[in-house]
């Protein structure tokens, strides 16, 4: 396992760099109207698939850096090149990421591909969890997935809300509840193949940030899939569903509900990485703003007030990015998250993002509350990044547990 460094290797320099250089070049000249648009950029996903970056095995080999930087960097780069854009580009990998975890080796095979598409032909998926009466609380999930054994079919009914690529996704994959009665341990994932009759957008969301990315409701009547769409299989489930009713009755239930917690833990540096890079966007248009525009015959970079201000941005930014980068070597490194890690990192960051955004607004003055300087679209994007991968409150919550060893509500 490599030991922890701040400094990057020449291989991670290089494809630092080459995605700084997409992102600079291609996401943000189209930022701006991909943002008024409010929709799916397609040209701007198929140049990164033409490229490599819009692919499973760009991501692949980022997560498997073995240093644990390699997904962080890469977030923070496209990030920094637009929120909206970015999250478009990086949607499809939260299901792939479904698959790649919960599937068997044929399930990867088959659907893997299919979500990416090709370079001439982008498809991309949406992994749907939410849902209108279940965000944070996943407990309250209500849609269903029941098995007709006469058919070897699952028969999904529900609706999906806050879903990224919801109803335009080539491959849906669907989070559902098989027994209720064992609240979040009776869940499993669904691969909805494309076309399957009964699935269909709701509404489609407009929102105040990350514009470019597609957000909407999947509504699933009837959705009647193969038996071979359950992630892992029946086997697999029929037993992991006993071991879960055997710990219930036990008492050993709160085991698995602290491993399923470590699993998200593990995930929220790469949002904390998004953040950083927004920030760090927003941070660079103030910086070289304030060098440049005068008043009272001198850069306003001269008076404290701005220059401070400046300080306490770049202290944050820098300081977010190095919880990122613990929490994310931490993960890949096998270390437990014993004072909540990669929530700290994600809390943090978010908020950074928000409050520098916001600066950065201060700092440019009327002009920053145009649409004709980036920040204020940055400062739009930034809200998101305390409200998905679980809030701000969620995130205290889980660091406050953990420290504690109380079961704080």
């Amino acid at each position: 396992m490599a030991e922890f460094t701040m400094e990057l290797n020449d291989d991670q320099k290089q494809v630092r760099d080459w995605i700084h250089g997409f992102a600079a070049d291609v996401m943000r000249p189209a930022a701006a109207e991909w943002d008024e648009r409010e929709e799916t950029p397609w040209p701007v996903i198929q140049e990164a698939a033409k490229v490599g970056i819009y692919s499973l095995d760009f991501y692949a080999q980022q997560f498997f850096d073995p240093t644990g930087l390699g997904i962080p960097m890469a977030m923070e780069e496209l990030f920094w090149g637009d929120a909206g854009i970015a999250l478009s580009i990086v949607g499809t990998g939260l299901a792939a990421i479904g698959v790649v975890a919960n599937g068997t080796e044929e399930q990867i095979g088959t659907w893997i591909p299919q979500m990416y598409g090709t370079p001439d032909d982008v498809k991309v998926a949406a992994f749907c969890s939410s849902e209108p009466d279940a965000g944070s609380d996943v407990g309250a999930m209500r849609t269903r997935a029941v098995y007709d054994q006469a058919k070897d079919e699952w028969v999904l009914n529900g609706t999906k809300t806050w879903a990224t690529n919801g109803g335009i996704a080539n491959v849906h994959i669907v989070v559902a509840v098989v027994d209720p009665e064992l609240g979040t341990k009776g869940h499993a994932s669904f691969i909805v193949p494309p076309g399957t009759p009964g699935l269909s957008q709701g509404q489609k969301f407009k929102k105040h940030g990350i514009r470019a990315s597609h957000t909407a409701e999947v509504v699933l009547e009837d959705v009647r899939i193969p038996g071979s769409c359950l992630l892992g299989g029946k086997e697999k489930l029929d037993e992991r569903l006993a071991r879960s009713r055997e710990r219930a009755r036990s008492g050993g239930g709160e085991r698995v509900k602290n491993a399923a917690m470590a699993t998200f833990e593990a995930s929220r540096p790469a949002v904390g990485a998004m953040a950083v890079g927004t920030a760090r966007a927003a941070y660079e248009v103030a910086l070289d703003y304030a060098k440049t525009r005068t008043q009272f015959g001198r850069p306003i970079i001269d008076n404290q007030g701005v220059a401070f201000q400046l300080a306490d941005m770049r202290t944050q930014i820098d300081a977010a990015r190095l919880l990122v980068w613990r929490a994310s070597w931490m993960a890949v490194a096998g270390r437990p998250f014993e004072s909540a890690e990669g929530s700290m990192s994600k809390l943090f960051a978010s908020e950074v993002a928000k409050k520098v955004t916001a600066q950065a607004i201060q700092i440019l003055g009327g002009n920053g509350f145009t649409r004709e300087y980036p920040v204020e679209r940055m400062h739009r994007d930034s809200a998101i990044y305390t409200i998905f991968e679980g809030t701000s409150e969620i995130q205290r919550l889980v660091i406050a547990r953990t420290i504690s060893g109380m079961p704080i509500r």
